[in-house]
């Protein structure tokens, strides 16, 4: 092999190669900018340089534990300022971050402690009946540790061995957390919602971290010290990666318990707020608010929104009510979002129709996204540009997954070709930019989160009455979209759409049960398949 000129004596060595991390960015903003506001959450406010600290105290805290690289630390948290201190005080350790979706059951979440092998757990008191069934079921035994918000006065028990600001108070804040060895390093494990069989662990590194973080700031256009509004959950994703990227940005990370209308338009007015994420839900509950709840906004808030295309009519009014909303597109596996519908000021100028077709594609690749294709996925060739020919949306790059968490076959297989297998269907337009069609795997999106139809329709099977069942999504203006139930009854049997609706209840988490329940024959192929698509056009009709 001949070497290059530029090979020769040139080699990588600690003062030129340092492994890419999100960690060094507090480190950073603690030093440059010490006093200025890095967290608000009711009438806390803390500095940079107490965040730092913090960050240090709980990485020694859970050093002492025996935390250390690789293990996983499992968080079950609002978003709250212990969110944001475990997103840099796990990883100082070398763990893992494991955030739990709050709105889980028991049984998944001790499936997630038992396969993560979670060596401790921190818990918001909210959360402590589900966590202590979730814990009785696993056979995990972390350490537990109760985390109590002062924003939070409603029921819960303490069900662990310490508290959290007892833990952090323990800790030393000097503590000499050093840069991975590695960027390839986990970071994070984020599970998906399953959809068939146990969920999969989707693992981040500190490379890919590191970058999605970075790729935020360019494609969102946050500047410096931008003030961003919690309204997505941390847990989503790990935030999108936002808890990295505000703090590369030494902006304000304002914290919200919960998502009502007259909180976010207080705190987007008394903060100024700049910035917000969320699903079509937010959108709705902003613009649905009651006249009380609504103050005038501070400037243009940049609303970031990753879930089925906006209808035309709520990008007017969100227009109309001072925010610039910007459609993104991704998945867990690329660390949240990693594709952007680019807007060209031309556009501008299009008829109306024009602008809404154009806003309903998902986009084009983030900066720090190598490839962004649709391909057909048995020939692994590319699809003509033509805005016609479906194939399936791959990706490729950075910001990719590590891969799944002992799940070798899943791995290979999603990763097929050198190749990220979205499983999500779409065409190329001529100009490149990428839209969706359907989903392979009929997910249906509600509110943010990933709903599993073969899981609604497995509950709905279990129920003496139903002899078939198909779920699929329906749109929805608050929601985005909504699970719709088909279902054929055992001959003789009687079942109302109220009662199956609520056995889902008894056997899903409550935002995977059907809003809508009808009876009709399913539609099936002649090898007896039903036809889904044909449902998906029956919703229109349903009320």
């Amino acid at each position: 092999m001949n070497r290059s000129p530029y090979d020769i004596d040139l080699d990588r060595n600690p003062a030129n190669h340092q492994p890419l991390t999100p960690l060094g960015f507090l480190e950073r903003s603690a030093a440059v900018f010490p006093d200025r506001v890095a967290i608000v959450h009711g009438p806390l406010r803390r500095t940079y340089r107490e965040f730092y600290e913090r960050a240090r105290r709980l990485a020694s805290a859970l050093a002492r534990q025996g935390v250390g690289r690789g293990d996983t630390v499992t968080v079950m948290l609002a978003n709250t300022p212990a969110m944001l201190e475990c997103h840099y005080g796990v990883p100082m350790t070398g763990g893992v971050l494991n955030t739990l979706n709050t709105r889980l059951d028991a049984p998944i979440l001790a499936f997630g402690l038992d396969h993560a092998e979670t060596k401790v757990v921190i818990v918001d008191r909210e959360f402590s009946g589900v966590m202590k069934e979730a814990l009785a079921l696993a056979k995990a035994r972390p350490l537990v540790i109760d985390y109590d918000d002062h924003e939070y006065d409603g029921p819960g028990e303490r069900i662990g061995e310490i508290d959290y600001e007892a833990c952090v108070a323990s800790g030393d804040p000097a503590f000499a957390w050093k840069t991975p060895g590695d960027e390839w390093d986990a970071i994070a494990l984020n599970y998906t919602s399953g959809t068939t069989g146990d969920p999969k662990g989707v693992v981040y590194h500190h490379r890919g971290a590191a970058l999605l973080a970075m790729g935020n700031l360019l494609t969102g256009n946050l500047g410096r010290h931008p003030v961003y509004l919690w309204t997505l959950p941390m847990f989503h994703c790990n935030g999108w990666c936002f808890p990295w990227s505000i703090v590369l940005a030494a902006g304000v990370q304002v914290c919200l318990r919960q998502v009502r209308a007259a909180r976010m338009f207080d705190l987007i007015a008394t903060e100024k707020v700049t910035h917000l994420c969320g699903a079509p839900i937010v959108m709705s509950t902003l613009l649905n608010a009651p006249a009380s709840d609504k103050k005038p906004l501070p400037h243009r808030v940049e609303f970031f929104t990753a879930a089925a295309p906006p209808p035309e009519a709520v990008l007017a009014a969100m227009k109309e009510a001072g925010f610039n909303v910007t459609h993104l597109y991704g998945l867990t596996e690329v660390y949240g979002p990693a594709v952007v519908n680019e807007w060209h000021e031309a556009w501008n100028d299009l008829p109306l129709a024009e602008q809404a077709a154009r806003k309903s594609r998902q986009g084009v690749r983030y900066p720090v996204l190598e490839g962004l294709d649709v391909m057909d996925p048995g020939t692994m060739r590319s699809t003509p540009p033509d805005g016609e020919t479906l194939g399936e949306v791959m990706f490729r790059g950075n910001v990719v997954m590590k891969g799944y968490l002992k799940n070798k076959k899943a791995t290979d297989a999603a990763f097929a070709g050198g190749w990220f297998h979205s499983g999500d269907l779409g065409v190329k337009h001529p100009d490149g930019y990428v839209q969706l069609k359907d989903r392979s795997k009929d997910i249906i999106i509600s509110g943010g989160e990933n709903i599993s139809s073969i899981e609604v329709e497995d509950a709905l099977y279990k129920h003496p009455a139903v002899q078939a069942a198909a779920v699929v999504a329906k749109a929805d203006d608050r929601w985005g979209e909504t699970p719709c139930a088909f279902v054929e009854l055992r001959p003789g049997k009687k079942a109302s759409a109220e009662e199956l609706i609520d056995w889902c209840r008894g056997h899903l988490a409550r935002f995977k049960c059907p809003k809508h329940v009808v009876f009709v024959e399913l539609p099936k192929t002649s090898t007896g398949k039903i036809q889904k698509f044909r449902l998906r056009d029956m919703t229109r009709d349903v009320t």
